[in-house]
Parts: structure tokens; sequence; C-alpha cells
């Protein structure tokens, strides 16, 4: 058997993290590495303290708003914004690291990632915002639609 890459590796564990989300539409994970060291781990879910969808029942599915739209009405955090926190307050440096994710960030996760100095993407699957893929064109990060055995 031999070793899985790096990205394999780490790839394997968005999907372990990603099984930690309380949202009830889509499991999402993230895992931040700098030098092929974990920095931080994230999953969609809400804020501490606050009941989470899988207990409250879903806002967003409640009044029928499609995925990839109104962000702003939803109890939870997405992977990526989850774990950018979890760095900060643990006080750990993230410029120039990668993030790996179980999906495609949105434009708003592109927005921090952007400004957090992440210089690398890597996702699972595809999510459909051109918002996000210009900004990440504009800002020249590098973005890797990751497909196991490639």
């Amino acid at each position: 058997m031999s070793r899985p890459s790096w990205d394999e590796y780490f790839m394997e564990m968005v999907q372990v993290v990603a099984s930690r989300a309380t949202c009830v539409r889509r499991k999402v994970g993230a895992v931040l590495v700098q030098d092929n060291r974990i920095l931080a781990t994230g999953y969609n879910g809400a804020p501490k303290g606050v009941t989470h969808c899988d207990k409250a029942g879903c806002m967003r599915q409640a009044q029928n708003i499609p995925s990839g739209e109104r962000h702003e009405i939803c109890r939870g955090l997405h992977a990526e914004q989850n774990v950018l926190i979890q760095a900060a307050v643990y006080g750990v440096p993230v410029a120039g690291a990668t993030i790996y994710c179980s999906n495609k960030p949105c434009s708003i996760c592109t927005k921090m990632l952007i400004n957090a100095d992440i210089h690398r993407i890597v996702y699972l699957e595809d999510y459909p915002d051109p918002l996000a893929d210009e900004l990440l064109k504009f800002a020249d990060i590098r973005s890797l639609h990751y497909i196991k055995g490639e």
C-alpha cells in the first residue's frame, strides 16, 4: 500500500471534519494547512451556544431559499469561516497557508480567505458561485478541484 499524497491525506481529513457538521443541507469541512502541518479545522454549524440546525431546523429550508442565495439567512457559519475563526482565537498565523475544503468556497468565504492571505484552495466538490471564481482570479489565488486518484 502506497502512502497518500499530501493533498489526498488532507482531503481525507476534511471528510472526517465534515462529519461533525450540523447543517441539514450540506456537510462541509475545512482544514487549514501550512508546511504540511494542520493549523486549524472547521465545519459548518451554528456559533457556540446557539442551537444547531440539526436540532432547531433549517431556516433556509423553511423559507425555500435556494442553495447559493441569501447566505445571511442562516444560523450557521461556513466551514471556511469557522476554520479562520478558530485560528484567530488561538493566535495561529495563517498567511500563506492552503485551505482544504469539501466544497469550493462561496464568494463571502472567498473574500475572507483573500484577506487572510490564503495562497491555495483545494476543494472536493464544486459550488456554483461566479463571483467567487472572479475574486479568486483577481486575487491570483491558486484553486484546485481535487479528484481522488489524479
